[in-house]
C-alpha cells in the first residue's frame, strides 16, 4: 500500500462532502427561487434583531434618564418646555398628560372625577400607542417564524416531484439518480429552518422586553396621574 492509496479515503471524504453553493446551484429553478427567499428573509431578520437589540438598549438608559430628570423637576409645564424630548415614548406620554391636563382645568375645574377620567384615558392611550410602535417591526419576525419552514418545506416537496421526474425520464430507481436533486430539495427545509429558528427566538424574547417596557410607561402615567390627582384634591 502506497501513500497514494493511504489518501485516497481522504480525498473521496472531501470530493463528498456538502456544498451549500453547489447544492443551490444545481437545484431545479423553482427550488432556487425558494432558497433564495429564505436567505433574504433570514438576512432581514437578523437586521431587525440587531437594530432591535440596540434600539431598545439606547430606549432603556434614555427613559431612566428621562424618568429622573422630570420627576425631580418643579414645574412640569417648563419641563416640558425646556427640556422635554418628543423624540422619547416617556416624554409623548408625559405630553398627553399634561396636554389634557391644560384642557380640563382651562375653564376651571367642575368635575374632579371627569377630569382623572380623561387624563387616565389620554395617558393609558398613548401608552398603548408606544407599545403599537415598538412591537410593530416584530410582526416580520412573528411571519418568518411562522411561514418559512413551510415555504421550505414546499421546495422540498417541488424538488423532491422533480426527482420522481428524472426516475420516470431516465427509466432508473437508482440513488445516483435520486439523490442530488432529494438533497438539494432537503436543503430548502434547512434554509426555512435556519431562517425561522431565530425569528421565533427573538420575536419571544423582543416581546416580552416591550412588554417589560410597556409596564415601565404605564407606571410612569399612574405615577403622574396620581400627581395630578393631588393637585384636583387640592384645588
Amino acid at each position: 500500500m502506497n501513500a497514494l492509496d493511504l489518501l485516497a479515503p481522504a480525498g473521496a471524504a472531501a470530493a463528498t462532502r456538502l456544498d451549500p453553493i453547489q447544492l443551490f446551484l444545481d437545484a431545479d429553478i423553482v427550488v432556487q427561487l425558494v432558497m433564495a427567499g429564505l436567505l433574504l428573509a433570514s438576512i432581514w431578520t437578523w437586521m431587525i434583531i440587531v437594530s432591535f437589540w440596540l434600539r431598545m438598549g439606547r430606549l432603556r438608559s434614555q427613559t431612566m434618564r428621562y424618568e429622573e430628570e422630570f420627576w425631580q423637576a418643579e414645574n412640569y409645564d417648563r419641563f416640558m418646555a425646556e427640556r422635554g424630548r418628543a423624540d422619547l415614548p416617556p416624554s409623548r406620554v408625559a405630553g398627553a398628560g399634561v396636554g389634557e391636563w391644560r384642557r380640563s382645568t382651562k375653564g376651571g375645574i367642575k368635575d374632579r372625577e371627569g377630569v382623572r377620567s380623561r387624563l387616565a384615558g389620554a395617558m393609558e392611550s398613548q401608552v398603548a400607542l408606544e407599545s403599537d410602535t415598538l412591537a410593530e417591526r416584530l410582526n416580520f419576525l412573528a411571519t418568518t417564524g411562522a411561514v418559512a419552514p413551510f415555504v421550505g418545506l414546499f421546495g422540498t416537496v417541488w424538488g423532491i416531484m422533480n426527482s420522481f421526474f428524472q426516475i420516470g425520464a431516465q427509466e432508473s430507481s437508482s440513488l445516483a439518480v435520486v439523490a442530488p436533486g432529494i438533497s438539494e430539495a432537503l436543503f430548502a427545509t434547512a434554509i426555512g429552518l435556519f431562517a425561522a429558528i431565530p425569528a421565533v427566538i427573538a420575536y419571544n424574547r423582543f416581546s416580552h422586553r416591550v412588554n417589560r417596557y410597556e409596564a415601565r410607561l404605564q407606571r410612569f402615567a399612574d405615577k403622574l396621574h396620581a400627581t395630578f390627582s393631588r393637585q384636583l384634591d387640592a384645588a
